[in-house]
This record gives C-alpha cells, structure tokens and sequence, in this order.
C-alpha cells in the first residue's frame, strides 16, 4: 500500500470516529436525565445495595457445570453459522434497557439477519449462555466492564442476557450513576457494572457526558481516579482502542502535568497500557479477582477491503464475510502491545480476543439505523450513508452477544476449577 493510500485511508477514519464518536456525549446526556429503572440512589442507597442488607437472599441454584470448553479448545478460531431457530437469545422488544444506538430494527432497520448468525469454535461448542447459572457465580460478587461505548454495548448486551432469563419474581434494576451504570439483581446481592474510561489511564475525556474525541489529552502515567472504581470488582474486563485511533499522533503528559508533549498513538498506548499493568500488579488480588482484557473491536468502513471495486461501507451489508479477512481499522501494532504487555504481567490476565471473530460481521453495524447527537438519523442523513452510516458501534442483539456468550464459558471453566469465581 502507497504512502497516499495509508494517508487517505487515516483521514476517512478519522472522519468516521469523529462522527460517529460525537454522537456518544449527547446520547449519555439524554440517557441521564431519563429516570432510572428505579429511584436515583442516594450513596446510602448504593452502599445497601452493595452489601446487600436490605434484600432477602435467594436459594442457591444448582451449577453444575455440564457444559464447558473442552481441553485445548481455541474458542476464537471458528466461523458464523446461520441458526435463525435459536437466536436471537433476546429481542430488542424484551429488554428494557437497551438505548436507541443498537436497537437497530426498531430505528428502521428492514432486515434482520445480523441476529442469526452463531459462532462456532473449530474443535469445540460453546455452552448454552444461563442467565441465572451467570447470577449465582456472581453472587455477593461484582462484575464490571470498563472502556468506551463499544465495551457499554458490551454490557448492555450481557444485562439484557442475563435479564431474559430472569424469572418476573426476580427484582433487577438499572440505575446510572455518570461515569458508571450500575444493574442490579438484589436477592443475589449480584451487580453487572460499566464504568467509561475510554482510555483507561486518566484524561480529559473522562467526564461521561462532557467529552469530545477531537480534544485528546491523557495522563499517561496516572490510572487512580479510575482504578479507585474498580478495585472492589470481582470480575474486570477491560477494553480500550477506538478513541486512540483518531489521529497518529496524541497529546500526553508523563509525570509533569504542566509538560504537555505530542506522542506518538503507538508509544503513547504502551505507556497508558504499561501504567495500567502496574496497577494490575500491584492492587490485583489474584486469589479473589479475575481479569480480562478485550482486544479491538473491528471497524468496517471501506467496502473496497472486502468488495474490491466499490466505494462504500457497512451500509446495506446483510451477510458476514466468508474466508480470511483482517480490515485496516485493526491496528496490528497495537496488538502487538497488548500482547507484550499482558505478557510481561506477574497477574494472569485473560484475552478476550474479540477482533478475527468480529471482522468478519460487516453486517452487524447500526449503519444507518443508529443514532447521531443523541437523535435518530433523518431522511436526508439516512440518505447519504458514505457520510452518517455508524460502522464502529454494533446493533443489538448481535455480535456483542457472542462476546458474552464466551465470557461466559470462560467464566464457567473458573468455577468448575474454583479458582475464582
């Protein structure tokens, strides 16, 4: 590929982030100033509700584990097979807590084939996801994931999960405590968490409805403000990629706030990722925790990558691609990163490693059935999809849900070993 080519290819992604990463401020916004599924908690409220007290406890269920990955299994080595008989595990009509960005058949969307699609592991099954086999390992536990609004729809998929199979007696409930969301189901003392920190580190986009991608400015050494959140989870995943990737290069401070350099994205991630890992190291309890890190969430903005010829995108795009397939929106050097990072960790981190398995589904992108600005898309937006279509985040149910669906197995093979949970 040319010097041009790479040149134009960075500036059409960095159109499409910025577009689409805009409409994330303005939706929090509006999400917040919605009521909660219950009444705002007061920090006495929340407190009750993390030990516990006030609720009367439910009688143990039965986990056996009959159900796991077998040995040596590589789970993210597979294909998508269509089952439209048994998926979607949830519909959008079902789940109350899904927000207008990835309701992507109610937004107007006229297909919906993107919810038929499998995974299936080469040499393995996946086990059936069990919601409420999910809430007994959590329970009195935390579980909480952590990153940008591709890791919210992330969450937002394991809640609606885990809410389908909830019998009507079960009390759940969602509150929104900006920058964290908080779901509840009080007589397991359980609670599925998300918490923004696009970058993990500290910045100046970390205020949950007061960011733009446009003005970056990251603390590269600096991880406390967050990680006070975080460390009486049982259960972390962690993702971080999108919000780097808007230009090559980031602003940073290391050490001395008011010394301000240009860094490189790639040199800039390893330190933010190295800060990160100390953390880990030193706060972790390896004994009580379970970590887990989620590579990148793939992108599908040039159609030519898959379709050699056309000038478009996800939009209008109904079936995953067949055959070997890694986009430009996947940075291999920041994989790389990762993977020396986590490898250098005195704690053992699992990787969810979401990107082969998601390149392959340019079809399950809200396109131009998602949201702008906190708004639907109008007609004369919808019509001009090589500028409004939203190839970053994912319509729900959809991909997210299989990314569950093996946080769920892993976390199956953790109990059956005692290990954690």
């Amino acid at each position: 590929m040319t010097t041009l080519q790479h040149r134009r290819i960075h500036l059409l992604f960095r159109l499409s982030v910025v577009a689409v990463l805009t409409l994330g401020a303005a939706r929090v916004v509006i999400d917040s100033s919605r009521h909660s599924h219950s009444m705002w908690p007061s920090s006495s409220m929340l407190l009750e509700w993390t030990t516990g007290r006030r609720y009367t406890t439910a009688v143990p269920i039965d986990v056996s584990v009959d159900e796991e990955i077998e040995e040596g299994c590589n789970v993210f080595q597979g294909s998508w097979i269509r089952e439209n008989e048994s998926l979607p595990l949830y519909g959008e009509e079902s789940c109350p807590f899904l927000v207008k960005q990835t309701t992507c058949v109610r937004n107007g969307r006229s297909d919906s084939f993107y919810q038929d699609w499998r995974w299936r592991p080469d040499s393995c099954d996946l086990p059936r996801f069990d919601g409420m086999k999910l809430i007994e390992m959590l329970r009195n536990k935390r579980l909480m994931f952590v990153g940008d609004s591709v890791q919210r729809g992330m969450f937002e998929s394991m809640i609606c999960l885990v809410h389908s199979e909830l019998p009507q007696v079960v009390r759940r409930s969602l509150h929104r405590i900006p920058p964290r969301k908080v779901f509840r189901v009080e007589e397991f003392n359980a609670s599925i968490e998300y918490y923004w920190a696009p970058f993990l580190i500290e910045s100046i986009s970390d205020h949950a409805t007061n960011h733009t991608v446009m003005k970056r400015l990251v603390k590269l050494d600096s991880v406390a403000k967050h990680s006070k959140e975080w460390e009486g989870a049982d259960v972390l995943i962690f993702e971080s990629y999108i919000w780097w990737m808007y230009k090559p290069t980031i602003n940073a401070t290391y050490g001395s706030l008011d010394d301000i350099q240009e860094y490189n994205v790639t040199t800039a991630y390893r330190l933010a990722m190295e800060t990160w890992a100390n953390w880990v190291d030193s706060r972790i309890n390896r004994e009580t925790q379970k970590i887990f890190f989620a590579t990148m969430s793939p992108t599908h903005l040039w159609s030519w990558e898959w379709k050699p010829g056309t000038d478009g995108n996800c939009f209008n795009e109904t079936h995953p691609i067949e055959g070997p397939y890694w986009g430009t929106g996947s940075n291999l050097d920041i994989m790389g990163v990762v993977e020396d990072v986590l490898g250098r960790l005195k704690v053992n981190v699992t990787v969810l490693n979401i990107t082969q398995l998601s390149e392959y589904r340019k079809d399950g992108h809200p396109s131009i059935f998602g949201e702008r600005k906190g708004k639907l898309l109008t007609k004369e937006q919808r019509s001009d999809p090589k500028n409004y279509a939203d190839c970053i985040h994912w319509c729900l149910p959809g991909v997210p849900d299989t990314w569950n669906e093996i946080l769920y197995a892993l976390l199956l093979q953790d109990y059956r070993d005692q290990s954690i949970i």
